[in-house]
């Protein structure tokens, strides 16, 4: 068998990922937060790059001038000197790179529409901090007669303490950390085991609910022996059983039952440092007369332009021989600062034109609510806005609408479908609200089951298994019908 060389030409097509492309995607599916992160790290990056401060911008809400008339009058104002100079400082420098040309500006897309000075953020807004859990114990620890070595003990007590107010380390891992016996430990525990919230130090439950019975006086027998013997029952709502194990009448069982579920299983959860950030939507959804308009949300977006400073630095350089390098470094920059800014506005483009799909499919959802909802699916807004189905993806991860129904991520507005008995697609979601909304009405001594629920919904139409109806119900976060019987 002969080896040889041969030289052969192929013609083929291929898609090859170009810096602006790679640029444009990364930005696409960026969140607002995070695009804020990304513009500000080209800031300091880019040194041609710089923002236009608000003063540069006539007042959008006075004037009188309509939409068009405010944008054109916006990318004016922020255009730069109209004539062209080479960088060099010879010639008009056009074949070099054309300064008119350059996209230094993007504005708002879609409708622009005015904000009064009551729509402004409030310092009553803002959110304030509150003392965690670990220094609320902390305070108590130090008002506490104790001595330096107790003092030690409560406080490595009190760092093993979870968020939900339980004791996380066993008494030995804490005795031999502090190079003490158990007993000790266990001294200094039950002080802490005094302080404020009841309940807090517990090493489980039965006992969280014992010193909280204690702490509020409401601690009688019968709520103590249930407690440390028959929370099973509880969970599964067997009081019955738990009377005839204690051997006492049922209306007894019912009242010490009725205390206990006023207690708090989680003492440590009020002082969680988790906080309730809110949404900023990336659109809002206005309705105008009989017809929905999408504005994009430009408040907090740094607008951008390619600052002149450097190309007047370089006209006055003449023929210095180092000239050539400070220009070739100062265009690399413009063209990175213009890719930035166009793939900016090719993202928001395509926010607007993909929420404004969204509409138009949901549009019964926007008018009557989550049961009008229509099955929807990203390859159909993907046909509609005529883009590939990965970036409808990427658009509506992480993007929220402000809509007359609430605020909600984009993709929310997507998922399975079931089948009406008459072959009609219904969303998924619609069904969801169906169940609860089945479950709400119920009577509380006598809850719906899962078949139940799917025989009632296959008789309003809509085709269901019991399986399903237990799925959907889990995902909502609804007990079982067993857990949501209350006799009381």
């Amino acid at each position: 068998m002969a080896f040889e060389l041969r030289q052969n030409l192929k013609l083929s097509q291929q898609l090859v990922m170009t810096p602006q492309l790679q640029q444009a995607i990364k930005l696409l599916q960026l969140s607002r937060l995070e695009l804020v992160d990304q513009i500000n790290q080209e800031l300091e990056e880019n040194p041609l790059l710089e923002e236009v401060a608000s003063d540069e911008y006539p007042d959008e809400g006075g004037g009188g001038q309509d939409v068009d008339e405010t944008r054109l009058h916006d990318a004016e104002e922020t255009k730069p000197i109209a004539h062209t100079e080479e960088l060099t400082g010879e010639g008009d420098g056009k074949s070099e790179f054309d300064w008119d040309n350059y996209l230094e500006d993007y504005g708002p897309m879609g409708v622009t529409y005015d904000r009064s000075d009551a729509e402004t953020h409030t310092w009553d807004n803002l959110l304030s901090s509150k003392p965690n859990l670990t220094d609320h114990l902390m305070w108590q620890l130090k008002l506490s007669p104790l001595t330096p070595t107790e003092m030690r003990i409560g406080e490595q007590i009190i760092g093993n303490i979870d968020p939900n107010g339980y004791l996380a380390a066993t008494l030995g891992e804490i005795a031999e950390q502090e190079k003490v016996d158990e007993p000790a430990v266990e001294a200094v525990l039950g002080k802490v085991q005094e302080f404020d919230p009841p309940g807090i130090a517990a090493r489980n439950l039965g006992e969280c609910l014992l010193l909280q019975a204690r702490m509020t006086g409401v601690g009688t027998p019968l709520i103590e022996r249930i407690i440390t013997g028959h929370l099973r029952d509880l969970e599964m709502k067997n009081y019955g059983q738990v009377a005839r194990k204690l051997k006492v009448d049922l209306d007894d069982v019912i009242q010490a039952v009725q205390i206990i579920r006023n207690m708090d299983p989680k003492p440590g959860s009020p002082f969680s440092e988790d906080r309730t950030q809110p949404i900023t939507p990336d659109v809002f959804v206005v309705k105008s007369g009989d017809d929905y308009k999408v504005i994009l949300n430009d408040e907090g977006l740094p607008r951008l332009r390619i600052s002149n400073f450097y190309r007047e630095v370089m006209a006055g350089q003449g023929n210095r021989p180092d000239a050539e390098i400070g220009k070739r470094y100062i265009k690399d920059r413009v063209q990175s600062a213009t890719w930035l800014i166009k793939s900016i506005q090719q993202r928001q483009r395509t926010i607007l034109k993909v929420t404004e799909s969204i509409v138009r499919f949901q549009r019964a959802f926007f008018d009557n609510g989550v049961n009008f909802m229509k099955p929807l699916i990203l390859r159909d807004v993907a046909d509609d806005v005529e883009m590939h189905e990965s970036t409808i993806s990427r658009v509506v991860t992480n993007k929220y609408m402000h809509s007359p129904r609430g605020i909600f991520e984009l993709k929310y507005f997507f998922g399975s479908s079931l089948y009406r008995t008459t072959g009609e697609a219904v969303a998924s979601k619609s069904v969801k609200e169906d169940i609860r909304m089945l479950i709400a009405a119920e009577n509380p001594k006598k809850p719906l089951s899962d078949s139940e629920i799917a025989k009632r919904l296959s008789a309003r139409g809509i085709g269901i298994a019991r399986r399903t109806v237990a799925k959907y119900r889990e995902m909502m976060g609804i007990l079982p019908s067993s857990r949501r019987k209350n006799l009381f």
